[in-house]
């Protein structure tokens, strides 16, 4: 299956760096890590690649020695995941799995509690603070979530669907892109932050081992910050429609006759899930302009063109309109001499 491009908003890198910028912790050498441009931190709009997000995770986690960026009170040191997800193989069920996963955390760390709890015919598993009145900053539950979430998805064999989100914080100004890391219904200002998934699944065997482990880990932070998008979605079809058609760039009507419907239905339901086609077709061709600018050389008349563009000025006026940055700001920190064109 073709998958596009996706880029993550620079909301995100501010959260990731919350933690080290209210230390007084000067922030280039993670960023240089990661090859971010400084400057796009101060762009609203601007946004960086999965890869260079899992860059910045792995530069915060190896310089600072915690594999939770120095959001709580006292270091996770490297390897405390891997712990817990070693100890949760082996168990008879994943709600086993999961009480493993909880006592690991527990011993790890002083200020949070991994509780599993019911209601009807759902499961959570909930964060409890140690400390109520104590002041976390919103990425740790979000880091939290997407790391049990996904370690639970893969002990239950790869798939575990999320009926809703709970966040126990008022929406984010960046909760408008929440739907890109948490594919289920989001509530906000929960007594407790978790995650709610058929109950039944509590019962079903844990299909991993030590052998499957290893492979597992290799692609654990991929699968914690690469945004998931549903598959089913109309928007996604589109997307993977626009991708295929390339270099040609099919409008409206072209890919309503793909996808066999009218362009009306098209566009109905589209509008349903928030979206229209030219806020899809611009975001898969900004999301391949940063990817391209950032790992190749290729010249910005070359890349316009291959853009849909008539020409590079308004390919340059387009791309700040997406990012509010000049398409030459995202190339990468050091020289692009070598890469590929």
């Amino acid at each position: 299956m073709i998958r596009p491009p996706t880029t993550i908003p620079i909301a995100y890198v501010h959260a990731m760096l919350e933690a080290v910028r209210a230390r007084g912790i000067a922030l280039d050498c993670f960023l240089a890590d990661a090859g971010i441009v400084p400057e796009l931190l101060a762009q609203s709009s601007s946004r960086v690649t999965v890869e260079q997000y899992i860059e910045l995770f792995k530069s915060l986690v190896n310089r600072l020695d915690d594999d939770l960026l120095g959001l709580q009170s006292r270091a996770l040191k490297r390897g405390s995941f891997v712990l817990m997800a070693r100890s949760a193989i082996g168990a008879p069920t994943l709600e086993v799995a999961i009480r493993r996963i909880a006592r690991t955390y527990r011993l790890l760390q002083d200020d949070v509690l991994i509780k599993t709890v019911r209601d009807g015919a759902l499961a959570g598993v909930t964060l409890h603070y140690t400390d109520p009145s104590a002041k976390w900053p919103n990425f740790l539950p979000e880091l939290l979530l997407r790391v049990l979430w996904q370690l639970i998805a893969w002990l239950a064999g790869g798939k575990l669907r999320v009926a809703r989100f709970d966040f126990a914080f008022a929406p984010p100004y960046y909760a408008d892109t929440y739907a890109q890391a948490f594919p289920g219904k989001l509530a906000f200002n929960c007594e407790q932050s978790g995650f709610w998934f058929d109950a039944s699944y509590l019962q079903n065997r844990v299909r991993q081992d030590e052998q499957s482990l290893f492979n597992y880990l290799s692609n654990a932070q991929k699968n914690v910050f690469m945004p998931q998008k549903s598959t089913d979605a109309m928007s996604a079809d589109v997307r993977r429609h626009l991708q295929r058609r390339l270099p040609e760039w099919s409008d409206l009507v072209a890919t309503a006759e793909a996808l066999h419907i009218s362009s009306a239905t098209l566009q109905r339901r589209l509008a349903a899930e928030g979206t229209t086609f030219r806020v899809l077709k611009d975001s898969l061709r900004r999301d391949m302009a940063i990817v391209r600018l950032n790992t190749s050389s290729i010249p910005l008349e070359a890349l316009a063109l291959e853009l849909g563009f008539a020409d590079s000025a308004s390919f340059q006026r387009a791309f700040k309109n997406w990012t509010g940055c000049a398409p030459g700001t995202y190339r990468r920190q050091e020289a692009v001499k070598g890469l590929p064109r």
